[in-house]
């Protein structure tokens, strides 16, 4: 998100650079993306709890602070948060808050006095979601400054030839798409398990590789499904618009609330896939995806309720194409990237307001 904010901005010609730890796929260094925007990326020396420690950004931070109005923090990053503690940035600060911290407990109790503090800093605070927010137990006694911003992306591009050879593959069956690390919260086992209950006519793609691979392999065996469930493994930036345009149906069987939005619905919805997704307690993922509007959404680690919504949405045509209307609909009037660069210009011009 940070980086497509970046992009969006500076697109408009608004002057904003980007601060960030580097990853195994980015390596630290400074680009220049336009004439109004950089991106700094800055060594990550050590992985800790699922956070980068970048010491180098305490002391970049402290150097060039000073330049900006305005410092757009992404929570949870304690790397981050403790940069702009020991920045003395005296400006207006903007905290969105992507999602509590939940497994990390450790992690929790040493942070949670810098959380503390961040939260009182912050002039305003935005969720992803307005439910995320309005039901996180850490923002209860903020909410007067508590707004909303979803992730926005560019509709995705597929290569339609490759489309075409990707339903020939699978026999032109009912394709289910889903995508993203093999990890627990995903709740990839009841996928597969509900696929299971539904007949030959359906076949399961899951991209993305993790942890659990050998295990829902070992599943899917059990099962004796492997003629109708594929994992994909990893899947190229470029391969990935190809499987959303040629599913019939998007799923997320997330069960937890780490799950706290999922871009992957969003990047369906660009191509008018209907939805099958879960209902988590607390998270934004069904707010995403409207029951009835986008999709449809049932309850967690539930295989019965996931094929009987599979089903429901491929054997009758004039939901398929109610959902796949308002999927689309409901990308375009919340999920692009111009509405997300638009609403953050517009808490921008809030704060910049207040400060004259």
């Amino acid at each position: 998100m940070m980086y497509d904010l970046t992009l969006g901005l500076s697109e408009r010609e608004v002057y904003c650079d980007m601060l960030c730890a580097s990853t195994e796929d980015y390596p630290a260094e400074t680009i220049k993306v336009n004439a109004y925007a950089e991106v700094m990326v800055l060594p990550t020396r050590l992985k800790l709890a699922a956070t980068m420690l970048a010491p180098a950004m305490i002391s970049k931070l402290r150097r060039i602070a000073k330049y900006y109005d305005i410092i757009h923090i992404h929570h949870p990053d304690p790397m981050a948060c403790l940069a702009l503690f020991l920045s003395g940035y005296k400006g207006k600060v903007v905290l969105h808050w992507h999602s509590d911290i939940l497994k990390q407990r450790i992690l929790l109790k040493l942070y949670a006095p810098l959380q503390k503090w961040l939260i009182k800093r912050a002039d305003s605070i935005v969720g992803t979601t307005p439910i995320y927010v309005a039901e996180s137990p850490f923002l209860q006694h903020v909410k007067h400054k508590i707004s909303y911003i979803p992730i926005g992306v560019l509709p995705l591009k597929s290569d339609k030839e490759e489309v075409t050879r990707i339903r020939e593959r699978y026999g032109h069956k009912h394709l289910i798409f889903s995508l993203g690390r093999l990890v627990e919260y995903k709740g990839y086992e009841y996928l597969i398990r509900a696929v299971a209950d539904l007949d030959d006519s359906f076949h399961l793609l899951i991209g993305g590789k993790g942890p659990l691979k050998a295990s829902l392999e070992a599943l899917i065996r059990e099962l004796g499904v492997a003629d109708k469930v594929t994992l994909l493994g990893f899947v190229a930036d470029e391969e990935i618009a190809n499987y959303y345009d040629a599913a019939d149906i998007f799923c997320l069987s997330s069960i937890w609330k780490t799950e706290a939005y999922a871009i992957v619905q969003i990047e369906a919805m660009s191509f008018g896939k209907p939805i099958v997704s879960t209902f988590i307690s607390g998270s934004g993922v069904s707010w995403v995806n409207k029951d009835g509007v986008s999709g449809l959404v049932v309850e967690p680690q539930n295989p019965e309720v996931l094929a009987q919504a599979i089903k429901k949405i491929t054997v009758d045509e004039v939901l398929k194409q109610q959902l796949s209307e308002g999927s689309r609909k409901r990308y375009e009037k919340y999920f692009t990237r111009d509405k997300m660069v638009e609403k953050s210009l517009k808490v921008y011009d809030r704060l910049k307001n207040k400060k004259l």
